[in-house]
């Protein structure tokens, strides 16, 4: 199959047809929400897959024969293709606060679209990326570590990064949150405590970046004292917690020399057609501001020469 030909999102609405309920759920999270929802609205819920095979049921549900033709229920829907039927029984709820009870039923249905799209969103970028590196030939995805890792750091070397920025372009998956990290004052580092000291300051940035991901991330060491950081499918606040997480340790390494200390700039790829190599510019441009906001915050030079 030539991906380059096949959009992603084309892929994932073919590939939906694959997937069942079981595939996109934790059955045993979903049946205790619907307990819960039962008792707190005394309904029951039945929960089946596309074709009527019931899955969960709450309540009173045990004699009735689904028809998911001429009786579907509450449809939940992935990517256009109906993937399970919500059914729900009210005769025990009051008059007045039926309307109600039956919005929370639409919305339930509703949510379970929506958590069941994302679900089936990151397994299917996932395989996509996986089969998409192997299918374009990417030259070291078969070698061994240390042809594809930064020496000092253990991060992705520049030429690999490169690489998987490409692989990720060609997924069309987004968004891909680009995360700009560059070492507060290593020249400094360098200057006053001479080559090992610097190169340790390096390593534990580096320890700290890795530390603080999740592990679908791709860090890469691009220059001396800059990393970049490729969040794929990023949630809304992850990376910008992610450079929170990763300055917050940095404030509390303990060390007689180093202070460890990065600015972050964070942007978004949000569009298929945007290649990242093309907002890394921007990406370090927030970068500058955030770290001309910490150099000059109080504190920041008595920490940084406390090991002179």
């Amino acid at each position: 199959m030539d991906y380059k030909a096949i959009p992603f999102e084309k892929r994932i609405k073919a590939n939906i047809r694959n997937y069942a309920l079981d595939n996109l759920f934790s059955l045993d999270t979903l049946t205790e929400y619907c307990k819960a929802l039962c008792a707190v609205a005394d309904v029951a819920i039945l929960i089946t897959e596309r074709h009527g095979e019931k899955v969960v049921s709450v309540g009173g549900f045990a004699r009735f024969t689904p028809d998911v033709v001429g009786e579907p229920g509450r449809k939940v829907r992935v990517y256009g293709r109906t993937i399970a039927h919500l059914y729900a029984e009210t005769d025990k709820v009051p008059s007045d606060k039926r309307e109600s009870v039956e919005k929370m039923l639409d919305g339930f249905a509703s949510m379970l679209s929506q958590w069941g799209e994302e679900a089936y969103l990151h397994m299917e970028s996932a395989i996509y990326m996986d089969e998409l590196e192997e299918k374009v030939g990417v030259k070291h995805v078969q070698t061994a570590k240390g042809e594809k890792e930064d020496v000092l750091t253990g991060v992705y070397h520049k030429h690999y990064f490169e690489e998987r920025m490409e692989v990720i372009d060609r997924s069309e998956v987004v968004p891909v949150a680009v995360v700009n990290v560059n070492i507060n004052d290593w020249k400094f580092v360098n200057d006053h405590f001479g080559d090992e000291e610097s190169d340790r300051l390096i390593k534990t940035i580096a320890d700290i970046l890795k530390k603080e991901a999740k592990p679908d991330y791709i860090i890469g060491r691009v220059d001396g004292d800059v990393f970049i950081t490729l969040i794929p499918m990023a949630e809304d606040g992850e990376a910008e917690a992610y450079c929170a997480n990763v300055q917050e340790a940095c404030l509390n390494y303990e060390d007689a020399i180093l202070a460890p200390s990065v600015a972050c700039g964070v942007v978004y790829k949000t569009n298929v057609e945007e290649q990242i190599q093309d907002i890394l510019p921007d990406a370090e441009y927030e970068m500058f501001n955030n770290k001309f906001e910490i150099k000059n915050a109080p504190g920041y030079r008595e920490r940084l020469e406390h090991g002179i």
